[in-house]
């Protein structure tokens, strides 16, 4: 962190001072993190943990009188200390992917700071603007939002150069009520940016075009960026790509399709903040995806599991199950398929529809949860109920064959994690 002042931040709240500093050269909420120099600040009950972080060597503990405006504007004071760009990525689905890909095509060529996992809200962004450092060229940062209003807010913090949305679809329903509304909390990013700032959006979505600026940028079938051929190859990809008249032809390291598109919105950041596109390998077989996020591990005679766990709406279990039948190459298909949460009235719906695409892409279709039912008789070859993960994990231990390949995904409530660590562990 670019060092702040603990001035700065006494009139925030309760400041209790290590008296070995005066300044804070970075900031953590989990006292467990803490390294040298850290400014504590206690929030959700942290400040019952005010000696264990003092102990690991923190600056200073704040507990703060409001603990959101305080996280804002420590790193509202950190961001306006730098120079640095800063890419805001936002979207129904692909933000974290997205954000993950740019990182990895920008850290040979620039001092990268990336938010960490789901780093995207009123506490993730200021954590992810409190690691700038004094050298820091470049900040990825990724805005999550529930409603109305709280793009616009998180940008204020950052103040984005770079705005893209990766994609719009029906996810927070339950707050926004259509997808149309879910377009215009998204387009918020736009707003926010300065003059010269650069837009980028995917093509031909309906939702977004009334908030999109003249000059956007857009990726996709037709765009300004756009994937003209993919193929794996010894577990990486191949890609081609049309990028505002440039051909380019890459070598990542994942193998879904769906990524090779946030690739084509990433590389339009990539050009916008011109860095070099003769270089851009350098960095495309580097990528570290964010956890649970399509993660591979070998299962039990030539077997192979895909860990998708973190999330899941309509979109992106399309997505992920087209992948599934990808990746199995002719071995048996399992899909374990949990709720998908915050889909309003028409959630039942939504999940007959992702029924039908399992069946396409599945031989056996486990569903966990009392929404999950909804993807049951669709017409998949094997269909099977759990009620819970406990229940998953056991069900499992019927179904499951050597040489499976088995995608888990749900939405984050459901804790679908633990089914993927049974199987990666041979449990099941």
């Amino acid at each position: 962190m670019i060092p702040l002042p603990l001035a700065e931040v006494e009139p925030l709240g309760r400041l209790t001072r290590s008296g070995w500093t005066d300044q804070a050269t970075g900031m953590q909420v989990d006292s467990r993190k803490i390294e040298e120099g850290d400014l504590f600040v206690a929030v959700a009950g942290g400040a019952d943990f005010v000696k264990h972080a003092l102990a690991r060597g923190a600056s200073a503990v704040l507990v703060p009188d409001d603990e959101f405006g305080a996280l804002a504007a420590i790193g509202a004071a950190v961001r306006s200390r730098s120079d640095a760009k800063v890419v805001g990525i936002t979207g129904s689905t692909g933000k974290t992917s997205t954000k993950d890909i740019l990182a990895a095509l920008c850290a040979p060529h620039a001092s990268v700071v990336a938010a960490e996992g789901g780093h995207n809200n009123e506490i993730g962004l200021p954590l992810t603007l409190a690691a700038i450092e004094p050298d820091t060229e470049l900040v990825i940062a990724e805005m999550g939002m529930r409603g109305l209003g709280q793009i616009a807010e998180l940008c204020e913090l950052a103040r984005p150069d770079i705005g893209i949305v990766t994609s719009i679809g029906p996810v927070h329903l339950e707050l926004l009520g259509t997808v149309e509304r879910v377009a215009q909390a998204k387009a918020e990013i736009f707003g926010a940016l300065p003059p010269h700032g650069t837009a980028i959006a995917p093509v031909g979505v309906d939702e977004l075009a009334p908030y999109l600026p003249a000059d956007a940028r857009l990726f996709g079938p037709g765009g300004d960026a756009s994937v003209e051929d993919f193929e794996v190859v010894d577990g990486q990809s191949n890609v081609h790509f049309q990028l505002r008249g440039t051909t380019l032809e890459l070598r990542f390291n994942f193998t879904a399709r769906h990524q090779a598109d946030n690739a084509a919105a990433a590389l339009l950041a990539y050009e916008a903040l011109g860095l070099p596109l003769d270089r851009a390998q350098e960095g495309a077989d580097r990528i570290a995806f964010s956890r649970w996020r399509g993660e591979e591990t070998s299962l039990p005679g030539e077997g192979l599991l895909i860990n998708d766990a973190y999330n899941a709406n309509p979109v992106s279990m399309e997505a992920a199950l087209e992948h599934l039948t990808a990746r199995a190459g002719g071995r048996r298909r399992v899909a374990v398929l949990g709720d998908m949460a915050e889909l309003g009235p028409d959630a039942r719906a939504y999940h007959r529809l992702v029924g039908v695409a399992a069946a396409e892409n599945a031989d056996v279709v486990v569903a966990v949860g009392e929404l999950a039912r909804g993807y049951l008789g669709a017409g998949a070859a094997e269909e099977r109920h759990a009620v819970s993960v406990e229940d998953a994990v056991a069900l499992l231990d019927e179904v499951m064959r050597p040489g499976d390949v088995v995608l888990v995904k749900a939405s984050r409530s459901v804790g679908l994690e633990r089914v993927a660590e049974a199987l990666a562990a041979a449990k099941v």
